[in-house]
């Protein structure tokens, strides 16, 4: 049984709809990426399985309890860090996270907590006069400090420099070596390459791929990218674009780029033979998270809305 399952999620705000039939599955022990666009449903969705927002249709369970009904025993397993974390302003930080590990019988050790997120030169600052990269690490702490089961982050290193970012994913990683499943709301693609087991591309509300980050790559109809260097004087992009496996071309001075599939390639070299222009540079390498990721999102903002395929 999965520790979340989310099944026909629906939630609409009047007219508009937030997540429409949203299905997810969470195991033990699994790092899962929550990606899409501003405004996908990622957000939502996340309230959802907290049990801040009830959605119009559809299941939420977490660890078999419903949220929003059993609000305790999933408080007991359930850590959550969202964008905005509603601490109080008087409060510092040592206070923040010392006051939530008070609610649970086997917390974490808050000076420790404090310490490894970088927090130990603001630990008596009040939460108000932190930067908002400060706050945001305060966030993950309070989160932790009650060692959940299970852990929502929403948008994690949002506001930290590199080197913070780098030692959050490291936390992440420790926390979930712990026994700690986390759930990671993000869009950045690097950071859910680094993190995640498996990975839920969002977009216009519904679930568009889920998979590894090398099944959700796969699933991008351009799964090829090539690159070479040839004058526009001599092959114009057009030439390329209509030719069978070929999704895109774009130029970059005298830098073509072209994204496809393996057929695709084979097309371009065989064009370039017959004209006989030599593609100098000539790379081929996969399609990247990022680029399958920008396919996918793509192709769901051009279907046709509910409405007008109804």
């Amino acid at each position: 049984m999965p520790l979340i399952e989310v099944r026909d999620l629906r939630k609409t705000y009047r007219s508009a709809v937030a997540v429409e039939h949203v299905d997810l599955d969470v195991h033990d022990g699994e790092i899962v990426g929550v990606l899409g666009p501003n405004g996908a449903g990622k957000t939502t969705t996340v309230e959802c399985i907290a049990g801040l927002t009830r959605p119009d249709h559809g299941t939420v369970r977490v660890a078999g309890h419903v949220p929003w009904q059993d609000r305790r025993a999933v408080t007991r397993v359930l850590g959550v860090q969202l964008q905005s974390s509603g601490l109080q302003a008087k409060l510092t930080a040592r206070e923040a996270v010392a006051m939530v590990a008070a609610f649970h019988d086997d917390p974490a050790d808050p000076v420790e907590l404090i310490e490894r997120l970088g927090l130990r030169q603001v630990a008596d600052a009040r939460y108000a006069h932190l930067s908002g990269g400060q706050q945001q690490r305060l966030a993950i702490a309070t989160a932790l400090v009650g060692r959940p089961r299970v852990v929502l982050l929403d948008e994690l290193t949002t506001g930290l420099d590199p080197e913070a970012r780098r030692d959050t994913w490291q936390l992440v990683r420790e926390v979930r070596d712990g026994g700690t499943t986390v759930v990671l709301v993000t869009h950045l693609m690097e950071e859910a390459q680094q993190l995640c087991d498996r990975i839920a591309v969002m977009a216009a509300g519904r679930v568009v791929a889920e998979g590894t980050p090398e099944q959700v790559v796969a699933r991008s109809a351009n799964s090829t990218v090539m690159s070479f260097t040839v004058p526009a004087d001599v092959l114009a992009a057009a030439a390329l674009s209509g030719l069978p496996g070929v999704g895109g071309v774009e130029r970059r001075g005298d830098r073509l780029e072209v994204v496809g599939t393996d057929d695709g390639v084979l097309a371009v070299l065989h064009a370039l033979q017959t004209r006989g222009v030599e593609p100098v540079g000539l790379r081929v390498s996969a399609t990247t998270l990022d680029d399958a990721y920008l396919d996918l999102v793509r192709r769901q903002d051009a279907a046709p809305t509910l409405q007008e395929s109804a």
